[in-house]
């Protein structure tokens, strides 16, 4: 009874630990994931996005083949891991990953340089210059407007002018949205996989077939 016990604290012991050590090391890859604040920016999105799965995660957007063409057969959590990369990318064009960036005159704030004024009309939480300059909360907010328009046009992008085209210049730059798409597509959530009779075929298992004893 006693070696029972002790093995059983020592399998939770381990199991705690690995989830310490592996928390970081399970998030879906990001464009910044050299940024110190990338586990923070990542594991804050993905929850900001799972509250917006009607509008994005739960959705297939008629051009998503062009952005991600493993989507539509995948899991929720690699849905929500597009979403999250999409705009991971974005921001390397909007502010180059920096969330203290302000353009425009100060007019448009942040990792996806969202203006106070849109920040307010979508209700996002952070809706201040201040707050804006979170980048976890930029986000949050992004993530917030892009699902409005994704679910306005059923479309990513579109031509670039409509879903987060609506509200993001870069995607209306043909360059730009190439490297966007370029990236996204290559994510280890984006890839399509393979059906089960697909894999089966792949397989090559020798049929051994054993004779069957003769009547006695």
């Amino acid at each position: 009874m006693q070696l029972r016990t002790t093995l059983c604290l020592l399998a939770l012991a381990a199991t705690a630990a690995c989830s310490t050590m592996n928390s970081g090391d399970d998030l879906p890859a990001m464009r910044w994931d050299h940024r110190p604040e990338a586990e923070v920016w990542t594991s804050r999105s993905l929850v900001a996005a799972a509250k917006l799965d009607d509008e994005l995660a739960e959705t297939v957007p008629a051009d998503i083949e062009t952005w991600c063409p493993g989507y539509e057969d995948a899991s929720i959590e690699d849905r929500r891991a597009f979403w999250v990369g999409i705009f991971s990318a974005l921001a390397k064009h909007e502010s180059t990953w920096n969330p203290k960036a302000s353009g425009g005159g100060g007019a448009w704030i942040g990792l996806t340089q969202i203006s106070p004024a849109t920040a307010r009309q979508y209700g996002c939480e952070a809706n201040s210059t201040a707050e804006l300059k979170d980048g976890a909360a930029n986000l949050a907010c992004a993530l917030r407007i892009g699902a409005a328009q994704v679910d306005r046009d059923n479309l990513v992008v579109g031509n670039g002018a409509r879903g987060l085209g609506r509200d993001w210049a870069p995607f209306r730059s043909a360059k730009k949205r190439a490297d966007i798409a370029e990236w996204t597509r290559s994510q280890e959530y984006c890839q399509k996989k393979p059906t089960t009779l697909a894999f089966l075929s792949t397989m090559s298992v020798p049929l051994t077939v054993r004779p069957i004893p003769a009547a006695q």
